[in-house]
């Protein structure tokens, strides 16, 4: 199977064929492509050929994407019972499904605890007192414990996991709690960390440290409580949303996950989520104002903050391109593209060199198959997009579009 290149360009889509989900979907539009996604999946095998990979569902749950990745073999790495659930949907075998959440609501261990009690699901915990609530489910199948490794890293630092106390268990705490819940008749199966989303070439040294704490905590667990079937180090790979960057050379970060993980009796585990997804979506937006301003020409387009929240909440980088027959024969001009929210954070990218924007031209934001339509809000009363796959020469609708009516049939107030 071809893996395709190593990142897949803004300017490598099919201008016409966008042009024709966006005439026939309308926008703004999520387009999918599950053929990449299935090459980011053959490459990530190809790399971490021995390891085990489960998918981070969080990154893009809708069921193309799903469906296509469970028929990959991976796993999938769940933070939520709505995510399990799916997960399940869509296929996944329980044994390959965790579910590692974070300070998890009643409702959803209810919901996971049940469903363990059918699907052999592991149950990660990050924090002692879960085991409690574990014994009060009468939960009895298998469980990892989530570490606190003390070194985060990632894209901002509102994505730094590893080091927030927010996540798992302080590292020197793991030992008594995994003995602990030994003792207590839990099915201990895994240990697992995660340092951050979006790690870069300049990350990695953090995430080596990481895996290299994990590879200890590990030896220290199996020689002193238990066995282990896996640790897992997390996932966090990123891919380069600048057309200036270079993607990673993910044969060099297997190997050197691989080296700072050392000789442990458990299978290394990892669980990406934005590699197998970012670069095979794209968002089609419909620009509907133009404004020359002594400072930059603002294009007012149909998208904006709700629906793609990554440049107003972390400074994201997307890559903008105009879908204009004659984009190329027009002058470049500094380009603020700006959504409809009453926010000034509501810009999909500012100052950008585009082409001299024009009322009813369609624009196309790159690498928004990761945490696009999953972060996407109704505020402003906004209805989130569709969501297309593509299908052969065409597309298939995965998500219709929402209406005003789905927002407000929410809603049970009367006079």
């Amino acid at each position: 199977m071809t893996t395709g290149p190593a990142v897949r360009r803004l300017s490598a889509w099919d201008a016409e064929l966008l042009r024709g989900l966006a005439a026939e979907y309308d926008t703004p539009l999520y387009v999918l492509d599950p053929e990449r996604v299935r090459e980011n999946a053959a490459r990530l095998r190809a790399a971490f050929d021995a390891e085990e990979i489960s998918y981070a569902v969080k990154a893009n749950t809708t069921r193309p994407v799903l469906a296509t990745l469970r028929a990959t073999g991976v796993g999938a790495e769940c933070a939520s019972a709505g995510e399990v659930e799916r997960a399940l949907a869509a296929g996944f075998a329980g044994e390959d499904v965790r579910y590692t959440a974070v300070n998890p609501p009643e409702r959803d261990l209810n919901y996971v605890t049940d469903v363990a009690a059918d699907h052999d699901l592991v149950v990660t915990v990050g924090a002692a007192d879960a085991l409690d609530r574990l014994d009060e489910r009468d939960f009895d199948g298998r469980l990892c414990i989530r570490a606190n490794p003390g070194v985060g890293a990632g894209h901002h630092e509102k994505v730094a996991t590893g080091a927030a106390p927010k996540f798992g268990v302080p590292m020197g705490r793991v030992p008594d709690l995994a003995a602990e819940a030994v003792d207590r008749g839990f099915q201990l199966v895994g240990l697992h960390a995660h340092a951050g989303s979006g790690i870069s070439g300049e990350d990695l040294e953090a995430h080596r440290e990481l895996v290299a704490r994990m590879g200890e905590l590990a030896r220290s667990v199996i020689a002193d409580v238990s066995s282990l079937g896996f640790v897992n180090v997390g996932g966090g790979i990123g891919v380069p949303y600048r057309a200036d960057e270079d993607p990673l050379d993910l044969d060099a970060v297997a190997t050197a996950t691989r080296d700072a993980f050392g000789d442990v009796d458990a299978r290394l585990g990892i669980e990406p989520g934005r590699y197998f997804v970012a670069d095979a979506g794209v968002l089609l937006t419909q620009v509907n104002t133009v404004k020359p301003t002594p400072e930059t020409t603002v294009a007012g387009v149909d998208a904006g903050m709700t629906t793609l929240v990554r440049p107003a909440m972390y400074g994201s980088y997307h890559a903008v391109r105009s879908l204009a027959g004659d984009a190329d024969e027009r002058e470049t001009v500094p380009t603020t593209v700006a959504g409809p929210i009453c926010e000034t954070a509501d810009v999909l990218c500012e100052d950008r060199p585009l082409s001299d924007p024009e009322r009813g031209d369609l624009l196309a934001v790159g690498n928004a198959g990761a945490y696009g339509y999953e972060m996407s809000s109704n505020y402003n009363s906004r209805p989130r997009p569709a969501v297309v796959a593509i299908e052969g020469e065409g597309g298939r609708l995965a998500v219709r579009r929402e209406a005003v009516a789905d927002i407000t049939g929410l809603e049970t107030w009367s006079e």
